[in-house]
């Protein structure tokens, strides 16, 4: 069964050969040329990948990603930003909303289409590990199958990958991951991000997990770990 990528894009003919070259590559396309747009047919149609740009007539890409990531109908479906801006801070925003990838014009088609076969390829509609890994640790209680967590009973509302991130360091509770591990492990990235991207979401995860986060440990110049111990 052939897999739907949408493309929210406003440049006509950029989107027209993204779309020839996804069709030729298997997968079938829908094209949308507004943000609000976007997000409707996300949540209606439910594709396998959201082809993004960032810059859109009504809204910016990174507000439409943070809406998809946002809700738990669309918060699995994986999302590549892609822009004519590639400036650090840009991708930064954007993998902390939860973007899968992160590509900036001009691109080959062959390597676009490539990208999205990898984050196909290592971002199912619930990740493995979620899937298996239901737990409680003081405060927190993880819930993979629905992909929900909560302190003291009480949902925290994470991104597709704050929940990533939460469930390797919990999987591998009491073992220091390094930060290139992480990113390897939750973003599927080697040298394309900078580490301390990882430092930006996990101060963001503490922040949302209140007093829960006290079990994310900082190991100076290692990494992170979960630890069991308050």
């Amino acid at each position: 069964m052939s897999r739907t990528v949408l493309i929210v894009e406003d440049e006509f003919d950029f989107a027209d050969v993204v779309a020839l070259n996804l069709r030729r590559a298997g997968f079938e396309t829908v094209a949308v040329r507004s943000g609000e747009a976007g997000v409707a047919e996300a949540r209606h149609r439910k594709p396998d990948l959201v082809l993004l740009d960032l810059m859109l007539p009504d809204i910016m890409g990174t507000e439409v990603c943070r809406r998809l990531k946002s809700d738990p109908a669309t918060r699995g479906i994986p999302v590549v930003m892609v822009t004519a801006r590639g400036e650090e801070i840009d991708r930064v925003v954007g993998f902390e909303l939860g973007a899968d990838d992160y590509v900036v014009k001009p691109i080959s088609m062959r390597e676009l289409v490539l990208r999205v076969n990898a984050v196909l390829r290592r971002s199912p509609q619930v990740p493995d590990d979620s899937e298996a890994l239901s737990m409680a640790v003081g405060p927190l209680r993880v819930d993979g199958p629905s992909h929900r967590a909560f302190v003291d009973e009480v949902e925290v509302s994470l991104t597709a990958l704050e929940f990533r991130l939460l469930v390797a360091l919990l999987s591998r509770r009491g073992r220091v991951l390094s930060r290139e591990s992480l990113l390897d492990q939750v973003w599927g990235l080697q040298a394309e991000v900078e580490t301390r991207t990882v430092d930006t979401m996990m101060k963001r995860l503490r922040d949302k997990l209140g007093t829960a986060g006290r079990h994310l440990e900082t190991v100076r110049g290692v990494g992170y770990r979960f630890s069991d111990q308050d």
